[in-house]
C-alpha cells in the first residue's frame, strides 16, 4: 500500500481548514485516511503557533514505515525539523517574457542613455568656466 502524509481539506466555502493525514495515496484527496497526524489553519497568521499542529510521534512513525509527505507537508516538517531541507526546483516562473524583457533592456539603455548626457555637459561646463576666468 503506497501511503501519503498529505492534506484533506475542511471548513466551508472561501475558509479553508486542512487535516494533515496519512491515508493511502490511491484514496480521493477528501476521502477515508488511516490516521489524523494533525492539523493547518492557513487562514491564521504565519507566526501563530496554531496555524500548524502535529503529532510528531505518529508522523516519525509513519515516516519510518515509509509514507511519504506531499511537497506542503514536507515543507511543514522542513519548518519543524524532522526532514532535512530538499532543493525544489525552480521553474523560473516568474521571470518575465521575451519581449518583456526586451523593453526592459532598451529603458535601462535610454536611462544609462540619459544619465551618460546630464554628465557630460557638467563635466564640460567647469573646463569652459577655467578657460573664461583666465
Amino acid at each position: 500500500m503506497a501511503m501519503k502524509i498529505r492534506l484533506a481539506r475542511g471548513g466551508s466555502k472561501k475558509r479553508p481548514f486542512y487535516r494533515i493525514v496519512a491515508a493511502d495515496s490511491r484514496m480521493p484527496r477528501d476521502g477515508r485516511f488511516i490516521e489524523k497526524l494533525g492539523t493547518y489553519n492557513p487562514l491564521l497568521p504565519k507566526d501563530s503557533e496554531e496555524r500548524v499542529k502535529m503529532d510528531m510521534e505518529r508522523v516519525q512513525y509513519w515516516l519510518g514505515q515509509g509514507a511519504q509527505p506531499t511537497d506542503r507537508v514536507s515543507r511543514f516538517l522542513e519548518a519543524a525539523g524532522v526532514v532535512e531541507k530538499k532543493e525544489r526546483a525552480n521553474l523560473k516562473k516568474a521571470e518575465p517574457g521575451k519581449k518583456a524583457q526586451e523593453r526592459a533592456a532598451e529603458k535601462a539603455e535610454k536611462a544609462a542613455a540619459a544619465a551618460e548626457a546630464a554628465n557630460a555637459p557638467a563635466e564640460e561646463a567647469p573646463a569652459e568656466e577655467a578657460a573664461a576666468e583666465e
